[in-house]
């Protein structure tokens, strides 16, 4: 069995026929995993317990199960019975839930093996993955997969390298603003970000009721759905018909482009006409303001109830001041104490100011106009999805400044406005950039509730893209 090139799909079907077991491939997936120390895309890898579930379904499982057997990973802010989940701050390091988190409960009773937790960035509040809390290789920070100087990714940095690093071909992140779509974008695999209330949110550590949900991260499109039906259900999903989809590109979202990856995206765009997609230009007027004036408000504002309100959930006895104090990366812990602990949000020339009545007039007023926007956009154009480069630059250097404000903007550029908007999104790999051999992603945002109708032209992009070559 060639494990670069394994999916899902392929390994629930070779456990079904007999060609493999479950605890010949937990086992490679956990010997990849402890040999990818370097990555540090593991706060957690449970051996003993992934294997004893692996033999368990060997002797006895139900292979008729859409995951029966196969390896995953879960991003250490969501809640996985027995193991801690730390979401990524050493406050919440011993926390040990009694209990599954939802998402997490569907996706084991559909036979998954979980093979451990994975890093991310520190109380999921960043884009780079550069933690210092946890770490296993030589430097702080998750790597890319692709090249170890680089990030990752974030928030969910963790899965998204253990994918891109074949480790496993499948996991769960969350996204807030970007955060399952840019680190599966920067590690060449798949993802989906569902329309908000998709998937149960309980016995996840939140940032924003609003704007947060899981999403599933797999090797392909056609993995992602596998993952998605188990969580939300339906009937299977059939590849779209290319000649019957239409969609929009907004000059707005092509902005800020390195050459790489601008180079790919125009490459995939014209290939998928080549299939027959339809692709209009489109118009997005004030969308950067509108985002703008939803984005921090929303996540800031809600950041201090939503953990006030999980830290009670987890009988931990922590307070969100003791959860504060002891942040370790330096990025998260500006934000804290300057903004969401004192709750307070940024004006003009660095000054502060009270966060309630920005938080007000951004649920009421800027984000009902940004998702007006969207539904006009869709409906006026009929169209399926709204393309463009899930990150304007491929994966850049990992430090501590990777982590600063000007790369958080620019790395959630085009992924942000449709979190705010509460839309589904799904990212694809298109391509190895030319000149820097890094992943390179497409993704489209379709309409609220849209989800399975994105996932079925996610599918048939499948065998138009292909899967990106394995790192070297």
């Amino acid at each position: 069995m060639d494990f670069d090139q394994l999916t899902l799909s392929q390994a629930v079907a070779d456990l079904r026929a007999g060609k493999v077991t479950s605890s010949a491939l937990t086992t490679e997936a956990l010997s990849r995993a402890k040999a990818h120390a370097e990555l540090n895309a593991f706060v957690t890898l449970d051996e003993a317990g992934a294997l004893k579930a692996a033999a368990a379904f060997d002797t006895s499982g139900d292979r008729t199960k859409p995951l029966g057997g196969v390896p995953i990973v879960i991003k250490d802010n969501i809640e996985v019975a027995g193991l801690p989940c730390s979401a990524g701050t050493p406050a919440l390091k011993d926390y040990v839930p009694k209990a599954d988190a939802p998402v997490v409960a569907k996706l084991r009773a559909a036979g998954a093996v979980i093979i451990g937790k994975t890093s991310m960035h520190e109380l999921a509040f960043g884009i780079s993955g550069y933690n210092t809390a946890f770490k296993t290789g030589a430097e702080f920070g998750v790597r890319n997969a692709y090249d170890r100087t680089l990030i990752a990714g974030g928030s969910s940095s963790g899965t998204g390298a253990a994918l891109g690093a074949r480790i496993v071909a499948g996991g769960l992140g969350t996204d807030t603003g970007g955060s399952v779509r840019v680190p599966a974008a920067l590690n060449g695999c798949a993802a989906l970000r569902p329309t908000v209330g998709r998937y149960p949110r309980e016995g996840i550590a939140p940032i924003s009721h609003t704007r947060d949900t899981a999403g599933p991260m797999a090797a392909t499109m056609t993995d992602v759905t596998l993952l998605d039906r188990v969580i939300a259900g339906g009937d299977a999903i059939a590849p779209a018909d290319l000649q019957q989809v239409r969609i929009g590109i907004a000059r707005s979202m092509l902005t800020n482009l390195d050459a790489d990856t601008e180079a790919a995206f125009h490459a995939a765009i014209a290939k998928m006409k080549a299939q027959g997609v339809t692709v209009v230009e489109i118009e997005m007027p004030g969308l950067a303001e509108l985002n703008g004036q939803a984005s921090f408000p929303v996540a800031l504002y809600e950041a201090y109830d939503d953990m006030v309100a999980y830290l009670k959930h987890t009988g931990t006895g922590l307070s969100i001041e003791a959860l504060a104090e002891k942040i370790s990366s330096a990025d998260v812990k500006g934000i804290y104490d300057g903004m969401v602990i004192p709750r307070k949000l940024p004006g003009p020339d660095n000054t502060l100011f009270d966060a309630r009545p920005i938080y007000d007039a951004a649920i009421k007023t800027a984000r009902p106009a940004l998702q007006a926007l969207y539904s006009n956009t869709f409906a006026s154009n009929k169209l399926d999805a709204v393309a463009f480069p899930t990150t304007p630059r491929v994966a850049i250097a990992s430090n501590p400044e990777s982590s600063s404000l000007e790369n958080f903007g620019l790395i959630i550029q085009n992924t942000d406005p449709g979190s705010n908007a509460g839309i589904p999104g799904v990212q694809i790999p298109i391509a190895l950039g030319a000149t820097s051999k890094l992943p390179v992603g497409l993704e489209l945002d379709g309409p609220a509730g849209s989800d399975r109708r994105l996932l079925a032209i996610g599918i048939a992009l499948d065998s138009l893209f292909g899967r990106l070559p394995p790192p070297r």
